[in-house]
């Protein structure tokens, strides 16, 4: 009796754990060096509900992973827009972007290669 009603409570928390959908988005950034990668990653990987994110420098696009039950795109989004980047459409927050390093403000790392 003891092991049925185990195997009943372990298939009630697989059932609950694969019942949490996951998406898989792609957002395009306004990020521009290493150190916005490691600030959008740092900040989203340890996002409630988000299970993965990754940006790419070069293309500026974060693919990012996570439970739609738990947080939604445009809640993603608007932690960039608050961390000083561009997400999509969405324009960034003036006074985050200031806080940013200067080569990760818009335009940042053309404007030091030329200094």
């Amino acid at each position: 009796m003891k092991k049925l009603m185990l195997m009943l409570v372990a298939t009630c928390f697989t059932l609950v754990a694969y019942s949490q959908k996951v998406q898989t988005s792609v957002i395009h950034t306004s990020a521009e060096c290493g150190s916005c990668k490691e600030r959008i990653e740092g900040v989203l990987n340890y996002t409630s509900g988000i299970k993965f994110a990754e940006l790419d420098v070069e293309s500026k696009d974060l693919t990012v992973k996570y439970k739609t039950k738990k947080i939604s795109l445009d809640e993603i989004k608007k932690i960039l827009v608050e961390t000083g980047y561009d997400a999509d459409d969405m324009k960034a927050n003036p006074e985050a972007v200031e806080k940013l390093p200067a080569c990760c403000k818009p335009g940042g790392m053309e404007k030091q290669g030329k200094q």
